[in-house]
């Protein structure tokens, strides 16, 4: 046959093609280094305040899924209560719902994350939320809903998959779900990723008040981890103005560090008139312009009304769960002091991806927020890591695999 130059143009891509096929692994075939196991490891909550590492086979990847290699979780205030009481129902169940890791293997329709940010083997990511049929929440509405209609990982009814929660070596991420390619955050930084976000919401809310400014006076009750970051998300938006209201010294110095200007230990005062006055005398004779309070106990709400100036406003994120009811005076905390009262519950899609940039700026202006996370266990020691995080011995515990 005579080869002209048609016939060899053909035949070189034919080569070429054939070489590509044998020699290149596919967009969602996992690097050599990332050997899928048959099994993974997955804590189960199997009865109170206990944990099982339990092993079950890897499924099969769907076209629209994701397997990702866990490299580390978070303990929530929300595991804690299902480690003490179940108050979901939920046992046996794999929580863990703060997680990150590594895409290993993902579907051939997998293209993009939830932000339109291109996905592939080896990207670093988060969850937010599993979708239910609901066309009111979307990327970027105008934050009309949080995920309080959706699902979320760590929070599922055990099923025949079982890697349903961060809490274990791998985690199937289904079609629908919602995930981000957060590659460019360090492993801490991507941890701390969902608390974050419930106070980036927190403070969008109380900005909807009108009130919150850069000269503002705050008041943070509470300083736990929520309370902590409350604190770097005003510092972040350039107010400076921030007392810090808790009963533990360590943690009121460590506020200090994350930007409150002073702050006020409770234990050292008798009554919420003693207490109010320590709080006004901390703003130099004023009473707070607004207020975030940030524990989920009934008197702490109760009490936060009395720091608050004539028109100021309140912001109240403290209760995820029913920790039962809080009595105020209408008259005297609301109606005469004409307070401005905002309710926070966890997060839209809008605000995850806000706290990417937050992260980002909290790093730059030196708030030490890696320094939130004060213990490290591996996933086989997650019981002693869940009895510390009860026993308040540091601030964010967090499962890191290795």
């Amino acid at each position: 046959m005579e080869m002209n130059s048609a016939n060899v143009e053909a035949v070189v891509k034919q080569v070429l093609e054939s070489m590509l096929d044998k020699n290149i692994p596919s967009p969602s075939a996992p690097a050599a280094s990332q050997a899928i196991p048959k099994t993974a490891h997955v804590a189960m909550l199997t009865s109170l305040e206990h944990y099982d590492v339990k092993e079950f086979p890897i499924p099969e990847v769907g076209d629209g899924d994701i397997l990702v290699k866990v490299e580390g979780c978070g303990i929530c205030g929300t595991d804690a209560h299902e480690f003490k009481k179940d108050p979901f129902g939920l046992i046996p169940v794999a929580l863990g719902h703060e997680g990150t890791g590594e895409i290993v293997k993902m579907g051939k329709n997998v293209k993009m994350d939830s932000a339109g940010k291109p996905l592939k083997v080896g990207d670093k990511v988060v969850t937010c939320m599993i979708f239910k049929d609901d066309p009111d929440i979307e990327m970027f509405d105008l934050n009309k809903k949080n995920v309080g209609g959706a699902d979320v990982y760590g929070l599922l009814p055990d099923d025949d998959i079982h890697l349903n929660g961060w809490f274990s070596d791998y985690i199937l991420i289904r079609e629908g779900s919602s995930v981000f390619n957060v590659s460019d955050l360090d492993l801490d930084s991507r941890i701390l990723i969902e608390p974050c976000a419930v106070l980036v919401h927190a403070v969008e809310r109380a900005k909807t008040t009108g009130i919150l400014r850069f000269n503002s006076r705050v008041v943070v009750q509470g300083c736990g981890p929520i309370g902590l970051i409350c604190i770097a998300v005003l510092r972040t938006m350039g107010i400076e103005n921030i007392v810090a209201v808790d009963g533990n010294q360590q943690r009121l110095d460590f506020a200090k560090r994350m930007g409150a200007d002073k702050s006020v230990n409770f234990m050292e005062y008798k009554g919420i008139e003693a207490l109010s006055a320590a709080v006004k005398d901390a703003f130099g004779g004023h009473l707070a312009d607004f207020a975030f309070q940030c524990t989920g106990a009934p008197a702490a709400h109760s009490n936060i009304y009395k720091f608050i100036r004539n028109g100021g406003g309140l912001c109240e994120l403290g209760f995820f769960i029913n920790g039962g009811d809080a009595t105020i005076n209408p008259h005297f905390d609301l109606c005469s002091k004409e307070i401005n009262l905002v309710g926070s519950w966890v997060y839209t899609l809008r605000d995850y991806a806000t706290t990417f940039d937050f992260l980002k700026r909290a790093q730059a202006i030196g708030l030490p927020m890696k320094d939130l996370i004060t213990h490290r266990f591996p996933l086989e020691e997650i019981n002693e890591a869940h009895r510390t995080n009860l026993a308040q011995k540091g601030l964010k515990i967090a499962i890191v695999n290795k």
